[in-house]
């Protein structure tokens, strides 16, 4: 008896469906639609290659003592901004004053010894001229003359040592710059081996590179020494990316490049400029140098159009019967997060699916003509 009442309602509808087609009724019908798709053409990009560096001031400087004793007074503190004289550490200083009067003493004493073997030798002179002493008592008194001279220059020598020491007690900021770690603390026993703290002169900032040997071969190929003035004029600015993607607003320059390569690492050291007028680098900084890199006559498609298979990559070609075949591709990023630079795999004219890529499968129809517009009664 079920049956039978199925059996009814199947044949009631298709009753139904054939008197509203009979009755001119348009049935919707399901209609395919294409896939979007590009043509593959060459085109001329820059392309923003990204090398990992560290920042370093251009002119950071150790600062040691030269001179061993206490440390009395820490003028500085860590971070701060000082300019080149000013006082950073003081070392204890009453020794060195001591040497340094001690010295003065001696000096004034040599000076009065002088003072004294001059007369005498100016008197045996006189006395040589009319014949009263001999040629050697003159001589004996013009050599201690002469000692005495020596005496002099020996202790101004001593004088002037002793204030360089003196000196050395109060230490200065070599250059302008911002202060490093400070390892010490007052009342620490110094001597020349230690490292009181850095001063990173940060009014420029290098950034520390390596650039791969394929850079290198390029440079050579093209009759240019990577290391030399006119190669290093013919680098683009170049812009530093902290690590938490934030681009520095100041552009740098390629200002230096090694003459040897790494044997290991098959690089070059390269440094980049940059002007840092606020002071808003700091030396030991990590990110990325990016030079932006001009290339010609690339063929470039959508990352959508791009199926990951394990380590291959494919995309659909769509052939003249409409239907879609898997080319192995290779491609290079260009970091404009959007498109991936052709390198094998497809020839200008390809057209190949966009969006959707991911849903077709090998020989399936990807184009359909559009249907045609319905008249007006």
């Amino acid at each position: 008896m079920k049956m039978k009442k199925s059996m009814k309602w199947v044949l009631a509808l298709t009753t139904m469906v054939g008197g509203l087609t009979s009755c001119g009724v348009d049935v919707p019908q399901v209609e395919q639609t294409s896939f979007e798709t590009v043509t593959i053409e060459k085109k001329d990009i820059t392309v923003p290659i990204k090398f990992s560096a560290k920042l370093k001031g251009q002119t950071d400087v150790t600062i040691t003592p030269q001179v061993s004793g206490q440390l009395m007074k820490i003028c500085v503190k860590e971070g701060d901004q000082v300019k080149k004289g000013q006082v950073l550490f003081m070392i204890d200083s009453r020794s060195a004053r001591l040497d340094l009067e001690s010295a003065q003493a001696n000096l004034q004493a040599a000076i009065a010894q002088e003072n004294s073997a001059k007369l005498e030798y100016e008197s045996n002179k006189n006395l040589f001229d009319k014949k009263i002493v001999s040629q050697y008592t003159l001589s004996s008194a013009e050599n201690s003359w002469k000692q005495a001279q020596a005496s002099v220059a020996q202790a101004r020598s001593s004088v002037n040592s002793a204030k360089v020491n003196l000196g050395y007690c109060t230490i200065s900021a070599p250059v302008t710059g911002v202060i490093g770690e400070i390892p010490v603390r007052t009342g620490d026993q110094v001597s020349p081996g230690t490292e009181l703290t850095v001063v990173s002169g940060n009014t420029n900032m290098d950034a520390e590179f390596s650039l791969p040997e394929s850079v290198i071969e390029n440079a050579v190929a093209e009759g240019v020494s990577i290391n030399s003035e006119d190669a290093l004029k013919q680098f683009p600015e170049v812009t530093f990316v902290m690590k938490n993607g934030t681009e520095y607003k100041h552009k740098g320059r390629i200002s230096s490049a090694t003459g040897i390569v790494n044997a290991t690492t098959g690089t070059i050291s390269v440094k980049a400029t940059f002007p840092n007028p606020d002071g808003q680098l700091y030396s030991g900084t990590q990110g990325s140098v990016v030079i932006p890199i001009s290339e010609s006559g690339v063929m470039i498609i959508p990352q959508v159009a791009v199926v990951k298979l394990q380590d291959k990559q494919q995309v659909y070609k769509v052939q003249p019967d409409s239907t879609a075949t898997a080319i192995e591709v290779k491609t290079q990023d260009i970091y404009d997060g959007e498109h991936y630079a052709v390198l094998t795999g497809l020839n200008v004219g390809d057209k190949i699916v966009t969006v959707g890529a991911n849903n077709v499968h090998e020989g399936q129809k990807v184009l359909f003509p559009a249907a045609p517009k319905k008249s007006e009664k």
